[in-house]
């Protein structure tokens, strides 16, 4: 697993993963609300998503769905994301 200082910089390095944890941090979505909620195309909202999953800061509640899938920001995704907004003066809103 990577540090948090790793995953810190993953997150900031790109506004789209930003965005979208901190999206989740306030709601559970879908791929398709999220991308209407913050005016992001769809493929970009899929692949920030999958890079999120593969890094434990997003679970997919409907993990066995093809379509409408949910997701949630995970707890160690509300740690990472606490962590940026106390420690760090990045600001990708």
């Amino acid at each position: 697993m990577a540090s948090e200082w790793d995953l810190i910089s993953f997150i900031t390095g790109s506004k789209v993963r930003f965005r979208i944890l901190t999206q989740l941090n306030k709601s559970k979505d879908t791929p398709t609300e999220i991308s209407r909620k913050l005016d992001l195309h769809i493929s970009a909202v899929s692949r920030a998503l999958s890079e999120l999953l593969e890094n434990d800061l997003i679970d997919c509640l409907t993990d066995e769905r093809k379509k409408f899938k949910i997701y949630e920001i995970s707890k160690r995704g509300k740690e990472i994301l606490d962590k940026i907004h106390k420690e760090t003066d990045v600001n990708l809103s």
